[in-house]
Formats: C-alpha cells, structure tokens, sequence
C-alpha cells in the first residue's frame, strides 16, 4: 500500500508532515508513505500568483488552494495543513475527516529585551500580520505601535531581529514544532536570547484550529479515510469542527478579527468566541458548553452565535 501526502514546503509545514508520516507508519508499518512538496501563492516572492480555488477564501486560501488542486488532481491522497490556514468553508469534493492530537493554543510575545506584555516602554512596536492579534493587543495595550510582519516562523524571527522592533506575536504550536521550548522564559535564535511570554488565552483567545495539524483528503476516498481513521484524535476533530462552524456562521476567516476555542473539559466541551467589531477596542466575547458526546459541535457553534447574535444560524 502506498500513500502520498502533500503540503507546503516551509521549515513547519514540513515538521508536521513528519508527524503525520510516522504516525501512518506506526499505525501501519507495510505502507509507504511519500511526501510531496507543493508551492502555494502565500509562499510565492514576487512571481505570479496562482489561482485561488475559493475566491471566498482569502488570503488563507492562498496558503491551501495549490494543495487541495493537488488533491483533486489525484497527485497527491493527503493534504496535510496547518487547521489556521484552512478557509472555514470547504469544497464537497474535499473533507477534512482527521486531526492529529492538538498542540499546545496559545499565542506568544517573543520580545529582544523584556519578556512581559505589560513591561514594554510606552509606544513600543510589536510586529504581527494577524489582525486579530492587532486588535487583542490594543485592547491591553492601547499606546502600542503595531507593524506587519509576514513569513514563516525563522523568517519572522529574523526580522525580529534585524529590525528596531520591541517584540513580535507568534503561535506557540508553531515554535515548539520546530524545537524551541516555549516552556521557559527564553529562546535562542541565531545566538541571540530572546525572551518568551505566554499571553493568556482568555484576553488572546487563539484562531479557529490553531495548533491542529488537519488531514483533508477527496471525500470519495474511503481507503484513504480508513487509513487515516488510525492516526484521528477525536477530540481535537471534535473541537476543529466546531471552531470552524462558527466561522462559516460568522463568515469570518484570517480578514476578520475573530479568535475562537473549543475545548474538552471531563465530558463537556466548551466553545468560546471573541469578535472585534468595526471600530470597538473592547471585544464582544460569549462561551458556551454541552456533553461532548451529546451533541454535534456544528450544533454547540450554532447555539453560540446565536448567543452572540441573537439570531438563527
């Protein structure tokens, strides 16, 4: 038997693939499993944008368009993505049936000088191309000068850096999946120590699916969803597909300043939501729960929006 997964070729992306390829190979140790590495337009400098399948999609869709036409072209089973970077609205031809276990959800301030928030100088510049992030931010800190910052991981890190800037803001799934220990109070990048915050996640409720590496294969396919069933952690689907549902609700994806978590708590799962409107420093932000097994998680997101809103889904 023989699989193929395809994904991005940034130093991350091909992190996660590796996890996926030995899972498969734990769980199934006669497959053969190859990896293709595909250019999407997010990671193109300069050349000409491909085509984006979902003109709804956004720029996220420019992270998984040349992935999932991949897949439906059938050169690649697998499509292995960062769960962040998936639109929230996905094509009937493809499904995402499959999530490794979730990594830890929180956002980190990597800072040149202090590793604290609320211990920057007035005016300080945080570098950050994530709008919900910009606008976390200046609900704690008003006075801080914010900047856009694109890139993978060491790129960003980079620039950070090289640039006059006090800190910038990244995932702490994405630093720890390529090596460095988040659980201290430092890092070293290029033998430079740079300091390590934790933002809590009840003022920086993370994005919808972050620290989830999702699996999304052509829904047609059921050898390859039974192949995958293996390596499936239900929570983490459980909670990706709510998260997900409520963005489709709100309509709202990487353009839309907008964090979301689910969570498993002994038998409930929790869904929280946080929404900047047009114009409003302080976020609206409702939570609500079920029985995890009880209740569909399209179901639970359902009832927040309807909380948040005050109308149907």
């Amino acid at each position: 038997m023989r699989i193929v997964l395809g994904t991005r070729g940034s130093d991350l992306a091909r992190a996660q693939t590796c996890l996926v390829e030995r899972a498969l190979r734990a769980a199934h140790p006669d497959l053969e499993v190859a990896i293709v590495l595909i250019t999407t337009s997010g990671d193109e400098k300069g050349g000409r944008l491909v085509e984006v399948l979902d003109q709804k999609a956004g720029r996220k869709g420019m992270f998984t368009a040349e992935i999932e036409r991949a897949l439906l072209d059938h050169r690649i089973d697998v499509a292995v993505h960062s769960a962040k970077d998936l639109p929230s609205e996905t094509m009937a031809e493809l499904a995402v049936c499959a999530a490794l276990p979730r990594a830890a959800v929180e956002d980190v301030l990597v800072s040149k000088t202090s590793g604290r928030l609320a211990a920057l100088p007035s005016g300080a510049t945080i570098a950050t191309g994530s709008v919900r992030r910009q606008h976390q931010l200046r609900a704690v800190r008003a006075d801080l000068n914010l900047v856009d910052l694109r890139g993978n991981v060491p790129t960003r890190l980079r620039k950070l850096v090289e640039n006059p800037w006090d800190g910038i803001v990244l995932a702490r799934a994405g630093l720890e999946r390529l090596g460095y220990d988040c659980a201290g109070n430092e890092i070293q990048f290029h033998e430079q120590t740079l300091r390590i915050e934790l933002l809590a996640d009840d003022r920086f409720i993370p994005a919808g699916g972050q620290g989830i590496v999702a699996l999304e294969i052509r829904s047609d396919d059921a050898h390859t969803r039974q192949l995958l069933t293996a390596i499936n952690d239900p929570d983490a689907l459980q909670c990706l597909r709510a998260e997900r549902e409520f963005l489709r609700l709100l309509q709202g994806d990487c353009g839309t300043p907008v964090g979301v978590q689910a969570r498993r708590e002994a038998d409930e799962m929790i869904l929280q939501a946080q929404v900047f409107a047009d114009g409003e420093c302080e976020p609206m932000t409702r939570c609500c729960r079920a029985l995890f097994a009880a209740s569909a998680p399209e179901a639970l997101a359902a009832v927040l929006f309807q909380q948040m809103y005050g109308k149907e889904a």
